[in-house]
């Protein structure tokens, strides 16, 4: 029980002593810590500092609807390479046909086809729906299975876009949770207004540059109708395009960005191909930055990867004259003409933008595209003060809890409930020390987990304790009895914790939000009170015992 090394000692005093440095921080304002090199912090959630929060829910017909338009240009391409003859690809509903004119390749399609496509979960059903209509027509359908894969994607991707873009606002610990399967809740801590957050979240960021189709005859894009293989989109004024390419709606026709949205007569048109010859996959950088032909304005610089770089070289070296469309969330915001090969990967995106929008269209197009379009469904702010009350009830409870503690293991244990208070001083700085190291937020149900792993802390001491008395009642020794008090108490104690521990590490994997936030401190308050408690009490025990050497101990 004395074998208590110099080193040992000298390493709980360090280690406690530093988690409790880690904690000071927390303690001061921020604009006071701000230039020490470290200075880590307890975060606040949102119910404690006030701020915005959204529920975003995916346009899964879309998503639906964006599957249907890739696979048509996937089957265009791998029939042409087969050198497989087939008629217009029609799209309808869930599904998309098309006529072979060959009938002896019939095999040879299908076969190809089913090579594209992909098993989905354990049941071994395909994403796709394959089936041959008269001999020559084949319908290919979206299975409900391939849906829901793609769906479960496409959130996982939207909320991994989502976190960046608000990542490069410079807010601190958002919560960016899915609920559901199409449902994504945004928590963003000090944010009080959410119509920027909204605005910038809202938007796809679909980026791809198209060549403007210069055959097509305005008359006719006036009445909304586009060459085969064509789509028309809206021009915006000032985007650097010749008028024989533009039409002026007579009638509203659908909007190829939102179908249910209609754009409305006199509104300029032109038309672009289809198939996009680069999109913002192959983007690797994008920023804000004046616009050097219009001063005063602003425009978002880019630059592309290896690949996509050679391409755009490729095409613009191809079609020197010609205009090309650069497409946001299909909108025509610039058509310049290409004056000169485009060799560095690089180049501008204008369009009267000023700073702020410059630097949102720049934050979206590096955080890359949704994978699916988000719509808010509901929204709401909290503002600071609700948060600033629930610390202070929360400081207070914690005050009474602890002062409680204290008193109650002072009277009842004397010297030995110095040294259990001790711990719990010392706990409650290393939980906020470990908090701060972390990077964890605080919210109102983690300041009751904080509450009630105060109250708790002593258990441990407790135990101890008790055992120590039943030993001396036995005739043990000091030393003896206190060996065997702790030797025989911490099993218990383990065991105990671990159940405890067992609970809320369930709670943190399968909760969210408050419950995980509860969870988190509940698991750092067992870790430290055991330590706190076991180890710490019984070096200061070891400590006073060698100096003082008692024959009897009032406990």
């Amino acid at each position: 029980m004395l074998d208590f090394p110099r080193w040992k000692v000298l390493s709980i005093i360090g280690l406690l002593a530093a988690l409790c440095a880690l904690a000071i921080p927390s303690f001061l304002p921020e604009s006071t810590v701000a230039n020490w090199p470290v200075h880590p912090r307890i975060n606040l959630g949102l119910d404690l500092a006030g701020g915005s929060y959204l529920l975003l829910e995916a346009d899964t017909d879309d998503l639906i609807a964006q599957r249907l338009k890739q696979k048509k240009a996937e089957v265009a391409t791998d029939m042409r390479r087969a050198k497989i003859e087939i008629g217009e690809i029609k799209l309808s509903g869930n599904q998309l046909t098309f006529m072979l004119r060959d009938v002896a390749r019939l095999e040879d399609a299908r076969q190809l086809l089913s090579q594209k496509t992909n098993g989905v979960g354990t049941t071994g059903q395909r994403d796709w729906d394959i089936a041959v209509v008269n001999s020559t027509q084949f319908v290919l359908t979206q299975t409900k299975a391939g849906i829901d894969a793609a769906i479960d994607g496409a959130m996982d991707g939207a909320t991994e876009v989502v976190r960046r873009r608000i990542d490069a606002l410079g807010t601190r610990e958002p919560t960016i949770i899915k609920q559901g399967s199409t449902r994504i809740v945004v928590q963003v801590p000090g944010l009080q207004d959410p119509t920027a957050l909204k605005a910038l979240l809202g938007k796809t960021a679909k980026l791809e540059f198209k060549l403007v189709d210069i055959n097509a005859d305005p008359a006719q894009l006036a009445k909304g109708i586009a060459p085969i293989g064509d789509v028309i989109l809206p021009y915006p004024e000032g985007a650097r395009i010749g008028a024989p390419y533009i039409g002026k709606l007579t009638q509203p026709m659908p909007s190829a960005n939102d179908p249910k949205v209609a754009l409305s007569a006199g509104t300029p048109v032109i038309a672009v191909r289809d198939e996009a010859i680069i999109t913002g996959k192959n983007l690797t950088d994008a920023r804000a930055e004046t616009d050097s032909d219009n001063p005063g304005a602003w425009a978002v610089g880019f630059q592309f990867d290896t690949e996509g770089g050679r391409n755009f070289a490729k095409v613009t070296q191809a079609n020197v004259t010609r205009p090309f469309a650069i497409i946001l969330d299909n909108s025509v915001i610039s058509a310049p003409r290409i004056e000169t090969p485009i060799l560095g990967g690089s180049g501008r995106i204008t369009g009267g933008f000023d700073a702020k929008a410059s630097n949102d269209l720049a934050i979206q197009l590096k955080s890359g595209a949704l994978p699916v379009a988000l719509k808010v469904v509901e929204e709401s702010s909290v503002g600071p003060d609700l948060g600033k009350d629930s610390i202070n009830a929360g400081i207070k409870a914690s005050i009474i809890a602890v002062v409680l503690v204290v008193l109650f293991m002072l009277v009842t244990y004397g010297r030995f409930g110095i040294y259990a208070n001790w711990a719990v001083v010392i706990n409650v700085m290393v939980i906020m020390g470990v908090l701060a190291l972390i990077n964890g937020t605080l919210t109102l149900p983690g300041i009751a987990g904080f509450v009630l792993t105060i109250g708790t802390a002593v258990d441990a001491n407790v135990l101890i304790n008790e055992r120590i008395r039943e030993e001396r009642r036995r005739g043990r020794s000091v030393v003896q009895a206190v060996e065997l008090g702790y030797k025989e108490a911490s099993r218990t104690i383990f065991e105990a914790n671990m159940t405890h521990a067992i609970s809320g590490v369930i709670m943190f994997l399968l909760g969210s939000g408050p419950v995980k936030g509860f969870a988190v401190v509940l698991l750092i308050g067992i870790a430290t009170s055991v330590f706190t408690a076991v180890t710490f009490t019984r070096m200061l025990v070891v400590l006073w015992l060698r100096k003082n050497r008692p024959q009897t101990i009032n406990i």
